[in-house]
C-alpha cells in the first residue's frame, strides 16, 4: 500500500472553483465513507479549508487510485469531473508526505508561515479516526505531520514570514496601517463561531475592540464563544494597555440590525448560500449614515479634465497643406496627444501624431517641409521646440510602406474621483463566499475577501526562515519515510521472534518428558539457558534486516526473512492487525490527538521484539 494525495487549492484553481468544489462537513464525512468502500483505497482523510481540498489515501494501485479519487472529489464537491481535472495536482509516496509536511509547516498556505493549518490537520485527522478510516499509515502520518510544522514553528522564525488568514484580512481592511491601532475602539460583528471564526474573534478582542457581538445560526455555540471572549477580554483592565471588551451573541435574525451599528464584520459559516446580500449591506450603510449607499461611478471623468487643460497651439496655421476642418475634427474625438490638445475651433497642434495620422506619402513630405520653417508661439513669444526632422522623415518612410501612417493614442488623463473613508468593513473568509461580492460597488463600503487575500499574498515578501523550513521538511520525510520501511518489517520480526519462542516451549515440554526429576531450578536454568541461545542466534539477522530495510528498497528484506524461516503469512497478517488495533486503542484513549514522540516510538523495533519475547 502506499500514500496518495489528491487535491486542489489556490495554487492551482481559482477561487472561483475553490468556491464551487467546496465540501460541507456532511459531504466531508460522505466522501471518506465512499473512498475506504472503493476497492484501491484501505484509508482516506479530508484535508478542507477556505483555501484547499486534499483528499489523502491508502491505495494499493496508483493509477486506479488517481482515476477513482478524482471522480470521488468531483461527484462530492458538485463539479463536474472534466471541469475539475485540470486544476486538481497528484502526489505519491515520498512527494505526498513531502507535500503534506509543506502544508503543515505553512510553506503551501496562502499566507506563507501561518500556523492556523495545525489546528485544521489535528480536525481532519479526528474525523478520521471518529469514522475509523484511518489506519496505521494516515494516523503515523498526520501525527508526524503535526510535529513537524511545530518544529518548524518553534526552531525557526517563519511565525515572522506570515500569519493567519484572519490577522492578514484585517490589515488588508486597515490599508497598510497597524491592525492593532486600526481596530482600537471599533464595534465587531463575528458572523459565524466554527474554529476559523472564532480565532476572528479572539483576533479582534486582542486588538482591542470596543464592542464584540457574534451571531450563528446555533445560538448556543455563539453563546459560548461570547461567554469566553467575555471572560478571558472582558474584565476591568489593570494595566493601560489591556484590553476590556463587551461581547455578547445575538442570533442570526438580528444580524440586519447589528450591521448598522457595526464598523468592522468578520464572516466565515458554513452556508452554501449568501449570508449578507448587497440589498442588505446597502441598506445597513443607508441605516448607519442616513444617506442611501450609492454604487461607485464608473466614469472616468475625462471630460472635467480634458476641459480643464492650457491651449497647446502653436501658432499659425497659414500655408499648412492639412485640410484643417478633417485634422480638428479627427482631433476634437480624440485624446490630447504629446501633450497636445484641441483649443476652440481653430487652434490644434503641428507636432502631434493626430495631425499626421492617415497621411499619405507625398502630403506628409510637405507637412514636413512646411514645419522645418519653424513656427513662433505668439502668445508669451516663446519659440516651438526644435522639430526633430530625422523622426518626421522616419514617418514619411513608414507612411511610403504602409500607404499612411498607423494612429497611436494615449489614453486621456484620468481623474481621481473622491471616495470617501469605509463606514462598514467587510471581511469575508468563507468558502463558498458569504458576502455578495457586488458590495464592493457601495459607496462607504470596504470588502475584502478569499480572492483578493489570494491576489495581495502573491505579493507578500519571503522569510529568510523558510529555506531553514523547507530543510527541515526534507530532514523529516526521510525520518518518515524510513520509518515506514523499518516499520513495515515489524509484523515479520515479531512473527519470527514468536515462532522462535514456540519452538522455546516445546523443547522444554519434552525435555519434562523425558527427564521428569528435574527440580524447578534446574529446568529454570535449562529453559533460560535455550532462550538466551535463541536470543543471541536471532540477534544479529535481526537488527541487520531491521537496519536494510530502512534504507531505500529494503521492502524485500521482510520478504527474504518469511522465506527464510518459512514463517506463515496469516500469522505475520495477524501480527501486523494486532499492532494497528493497538494504535487505534491508543488514538482513542487520548481523544484521537496523541502527539507524543514517547508513543510514536513505543511502535519501534525493540518494543516489537520483547512482545515477541513475552
Amino acid at each position: 500500500m502506499s500514500l496518495l494525495v489528491v487535491g486542489l487549492s489556490h495554487r492551482s484553481a481559482p477561487v472561483s472553483v475553490l468556491e464551487r468544489a467546496a465540501l460541507s462537513a456532511d459531504a466531508q464525512i460522505k466522501l471518506l465513507q465512499d473512498t475506504v468502500a472503493a476497492e484501491p483505497a484501505a484509508e482516506a482523510a479530508v484535508l478542507a479549508t477556505c483555501n484547499r481540498i486534499e483528499l489523502y489515501a491508502d491505495v494499493d494501485k496508483f493509477h486506479a487510485g488517481v482515476a477513482e479519487l478524482s471522480t470521488l472529489l468531483a461527484q462530492h464537491s458538485g463539479v463536474g469531473l472534466e471541469e475539475l481535472t485540470p486544476y486538481l495536482y497528484v502526489h505519491y509516496e515520498d512527494r505526498a508526505v513531502h507535500h503534506f509536511f509543506s502544508v503543515a509547516c505553512g510553506l503551501d498556505s496562502m499566507v506563507v508561515g501561518e500556523g492556523q493549518i495545525l489546528g485544521q490537520i489535528k480536525d481532519a485527522l479526528a474525523t478520521a479516526q471518529e469514522l475509523h478510516t484511518a489506519g496505521r499509515l494516515l494516523n503515523d502520518l498526520f501525527q508526524q505531520a503535526l510535529r513537524v510544522g511545530k518544529r518548524a514553528h518553534s526552531e525557526t522564525g517563519i511565525d515572522r514570514a506570515g500569519q493567519s488568514l484572519v490577522t492578514f484580512g484585517l490589515e488588508q481592511l486597515s490599508s497598510g496601517a497597524p491592525a492593532d491601532a486600526w481596530l482600537k475602539g471599533k464595534r465587531a460583528l463575528v458572523i459565524g463561531a466554527g474554529s476559523m471564526s472564532s480565532l476572528a474573534a479572539a483576533t479582534l478582542a486582542r486588538a482591542g475592540v470596543a464592542e464584540l457581538v457574534v451571531a450563528n445560526r446555533t445560538f448556543d455555540r455563539a453563546e459560548r464563544l461570547a461567554a469566553l471572549l467575555a471572560e478571558q477580554y472582558g474584565q476591568r483592565p489593570a494595566e493601560p494597555d489591556d484590553v476590556d471588551v463587551l461581547a455578547r451573541a445575538v442570533p442570526m435574525e438580528s444580524v440586519p440590525d447589528e450591521l448598522t451599528r457595526a464598523d468592522v464584520v468578520v464572516s466565515c459559516t458554513g452556508a452554501t448560500g449568501l449570508v449578507l446580500t448587497a440589498d442588505l449591506v446597502a441598506e445597513a450603510v443607508e441605516g448607519r449614515t442616513g444617506a442611501p449607499a450609492v454604487e461607485r461611478a464608473t466614469g472616468s471623468g475625462s471630460d472635467s479634465v480634458r476641459s480643464g487643460l492650457p491651449p497647446t497651439s502653436v501658432g499659425s496655421e497659414d500655408g499648412c497643406p492639412l485640410d484643417l476642418s478633417a485634422v480638428q475634427g479627427s482631433a476634437a474625438q480624440g485624446s490630447a496627444v504629446q501633450g497636445s490638445a484641441v483649443q476652440g475651433a481653430s487652434g490644434f497642434s503641428v507636432m502631434g501624431e493626430a495631425a499626421v495620422a492617415g497621411m499619405d506619402a507625398a502630403t506628409l513630405e510637405q507637412h514636413a517641409a512646411w514645419v522645418d520653417n519653424g513656427t513662433v508661439d505668439r502668445r508669451e513669444g516663446r519659440r516651438t521646440p526644435e522639430i526633430d526632422t530625422d523622426a518626421v522623415a522616419a514617418l514619411a518612410a513608414a507612411a511610403a510602406t504602409l500607404g499612411r501612417v498607423p494612429e497611436r493614442r494615449r489614453p486621456e488623463p484620468v481623474a481621481e474621483v473622491p471616495r470617501p473613508l469605509p463606514v462598514l468593513s467587510l471581511l469575508d473568509l468563507a468558502m463558498p463566499r458569504d458576502i455578495d461580492a457586488a458590495v464592493h460597488r457601495l459607496l462607504g463600503v470596504r470588502l475584502v475577501d478569499i480572492e483578493s487575500l489570494a491576489e495581495a499574498s502573491a505579493d507578500a515578501p519571503m522569510a529568510a526562515d523558510v529555506d531553514q523550513v523547507r530543510r527541515i521538511v526534507s530532514d523529516e520525510v526521510a525520518a518518515f519515510d524510513a520509518a515506514q520501511r523499518a516499520a513495515h518489517i515489524t509484523p515479520t520480526v515479531v512473527a519470527l521472534r514468536a515462532m522462535a519462542a514456540d519452538v522455546v516451549a516445546s523443547e522444554i515440554a519434552r525435555l519434562d518428558g523425558r527427564l521428569p526429576g528435574l527440580d524447578d531450578k534446574q529446568r529454570g536454568e535449562i529453559t533460560q539457558t535455550v532462550r538466551r541461545v535463541v536470543d543471541k542466534l536471532l540477534h544479529a539477522p535481526t537488527v541487520r534486516v531491521k537496519q536494510l530495510a530502512a534504507e531505500p528498497g529494503g521492502a524485500g528484506y521482510a520478504d527474504a526473512l518469511r522465506t527464510l524461516f518459512d514463517l506463515d503469512a496469516e500469522t505475520v497478517a495477524a501480527v501486523s492487525r494486532a499492532d494497528d488495533d493497538s494504535r487505534d486503542h491508543n488514538s482513542a484513549a487520548l481523544g484521537g490527538l496523541d502527539f507524543g514522540r514517547e508513543n510514536f516510538d513505543s511502535n519501534n523495533f525493540e518494543s516489537a521484539e520483547n512482545r515477541g519475547r513475552a
